[in-house]
């Protein structure tokens, strides 16, 4: 089996995020366990079992990104791909059953970050698309049964036609106030966090 697949920009993302948990991020947190840690008694020190558990995450981010950064394959484009759907296509279709009209750019999976308009390569919605040209139709797979879109438009270049949507950036990437805020979050609020935040490991 080859290797995932990865836009450049996706990639650059993804170094930029391990980055800043690296240098930044990782190095502020281990100074607030450390601090912490000197008031005394650690059983009922919220700061300190928050914060170590926040370390936690974070180690375990860094040690995904490093694994996922060596073993992503970057795809640029390539001009045979110009006019059919295939990696890194930003497309506009069109459902045959209501006329909804969606924008999508088909990225890998670890690039998605939160963007709705981006859909993976291995979903069934892209499997269906690759290939295809302008007015051919796509028949999806549903659990609700077969679905058929038709190709309006198709772009390797951002179009204006596509909105890029904000990166969901995950807990440990906001920014100091707003772990500030989180701190003062409930036992059940924090595992909350912790259980989404985990989700992204999950691929």
């Amino acid at each position: 089996m080859g290797k995932p697949y990865i836009t450049s920009d996706g990639y650059a993302q993804l170094h930029k995020e391990l980055d800043y948990l690296w240098t930044v991020k990782r190095p502020e947190i281990t100074q607030k366990v450390s601090w912490a840690a000197s008031l005394g008694d650690r059983s009922e020190n919220a700061d300190y079992h928050y914060n170590k558990r926040l370390l936690g995450q974070i180690d375990r981010r860094i040690r995904y990104l490093r694994h996922c950064l060596n073993d992503l394959q970057v795809i640029e484009y390539n001009k045979q791909q110009e006019g059919k759907v295939f990696f890194g296509a930003y497309a506009e279709i069109e459902s045959e059953a209501d006329g909804r009209v969606m924008a999508i750019h088909i990225v890998g999976g670890d690039e998605i970050f939160g963007r709705s308009n981006c859909i993976s390569i291995d979903s069934p919605m892209a499997k269906a698309l690759l290939g295809k040209e302008v007015d051919d139709d796509a028949t999806v797979e549903t659990p609700s049964g077969k679905k058929v879109w038709f190709v309006n438009k198709i772009s390797y270049k951002k179009p204006d036609w596509f909105e890029e949507q904000p990166i969901v950036e995950n807990t440990l990437t906001r920014s100091d106030d707003t772990l500030d805020d989180i701190e003062d979050m409930s036992e059940e609020e924090l595992k909350k966090i912790e259980e989404e935040y985990l989700k992204t490991m999950v691929k």
